[in-house]
C-alpha cells in the first residue's frame, strides 16, 4: 500500500471512512487563504445551497454557501487534486492506481445559522456501476457538532444503496426516521485533517450554532474503470485523470443529462439529429 497501514485499511473497510493527516501546516494555510479569497469574490446571494425537501420543514431557516470547482479559480486547488499523499490514500482505499475526478465543491457554513444536511448517500446523485466513488473531505476549520461538523452511520456503506426518500428531484436523502441526524455518530476533525469516505456511507451534518464559520472542501474521485449508471450531467473537469489512466473508451459517450433528453426526444419523434 502507498499510504495507509493495514489497520487503517481495515478501519476504512469496516466503517466506510478514515480520518488522515496528509497536509502540512503551510499547505493548509495556503488553502485557507485562497478559499477565503474565492468566496470574497462571489455574491453571497448566488451561493445559497441549503437543501430543500420535507426533511427540514420543522427546522428554522438556515443557510450554507457553496461554490463548485474551486480549481477553476485558483491553481492552489488544481495542485491539491494532484496531491501525492491524497492520491496515495485514495489508491489504497479504491484499490487501483487509476484515479479519475468526478467533481469538487466547497461548503461554508456561517456562524449561528449554518444549515444542517440531512442523512444521505452521495450515491443517489451520481450512481456508478462499481461503486468505487470516494469523497475526499478537507476540513479547513476544526469541525465539531456545535459548528456544523459531519456525522455518520459507521458501516452503513455495507448496506448498499438505500431508498431515496426525498420529495424534491434536486436533493436526495435517506429515511430520516431510520437514519436520524440525532442518532448519528459525530465526527471530530481538526483543521487540516482529511476524511475519506465511501459514497455509500450514510452521512450528514449539524447546524452551525457557534460563533465561527465552518469551511470544507470536497473532491469526489473514482476508479478509472468505473462508469456511471445511465446519463448524468457533466461537471467541470469531470473525467480528468488524476493518476494512471481512464480505462473507459470506445462507444462510451457521457453527455449532460439535458442534452441526452433532447437526443432521446428527437429519436422518439423521428426528428433529424
Amino acid at each position: 500500500m502507498k499510504c495507509l497501514t493495514e489497520d487503517q485499511l481495515k478501519t476504512y473497510e469496516r466503517d466506510g471512512y478514515i480520518v488522515l493527516n496528509l497536509l502540512t501546516e503551510n499547505e493548509v494555510d495556503e488553502l485557507s487563504k485562497e478559499y477565503d479569497a474565492i468566496f470574497a469574490r462571489h455574491n453571497k446571494d448566488d451561493m445559497e445551497a441549503t437543501w430543500s425537501g420535507d426533511w427540514n420543514k420543522q427546522r428554522e431557516k438556515t443557510e450554507v454557501y457553496s461554490i463548485h470547482a474551486l480549481q477553476l479559480y485558483s491553481a492552489v486547488f488544481t495542485r491539491l487534486l494532484l496531491h501525492e499523499k491524497i492520491l496515495d490514500a485514495c489508491e489504497d482505499v479504491i484499490g487501483t492506481s487509476n484515479i479519475v475526478l468526478h467533481h469538487t465543491k466547497a461548503h461554508k457554513k456561517p456562524p449561528g445559522t449554518g444549515s444542517p444536511f440531512p442523512m444521505h448517500q452521495d450515491y443517489h446523485y451520481f450512481p456508478h456501476k462499481k461503486d468505487s466513488m470516494v469523497a475526499v473531505f478537507v476540513s479547513l476549520d476544526d469541525a465539531r457538532p456545535e459548528n456544523g461538523g459531519l456525522c455518520v452511520y459507521p458501516g452503513s456503506h455495507k448496506l448498499g444503496p438505500q431508498k431515496d426518500c426525498s420529495d424534491n428531484p434536486l436533493t436526495h436523502y435517506v429515511d430520516q426516521s431510520r437514519f436520524s441526524l440525532e442518532n448519528a455518530t459525530p465526527l471530530t476533525l481538526d483543521k487540516g485533517q482529511v476524511l475519506i469516505f465511501s459514497y455509500l456511507l450514510v452521512h450528514g451534518s449539524y447546524n452551525n450554532t457557534s460563533r465561527h464559520d465552518r469551511r470544507m472542501y470536497l473532491m469526489q474521485m473514482y476508479s478509472g474503470d468505473d462508469a456511471p449508471l445511465g446519463n448524468e450531467e457533466i461537471r467541470p473537469c469531470q473525467t480528468m485523470v488524476l493518476r494512471g489512466e481512464r480505462m473507459i473508451g470506445g462507444t462510451s459517450v457521457w453527455r449532460p443529462a439535458i442534452l441526452q433528453d433532447k437526443i432521446n426526444k428527437k429519436k422518439e419523434v423521428g426528428a433529424p439529429m
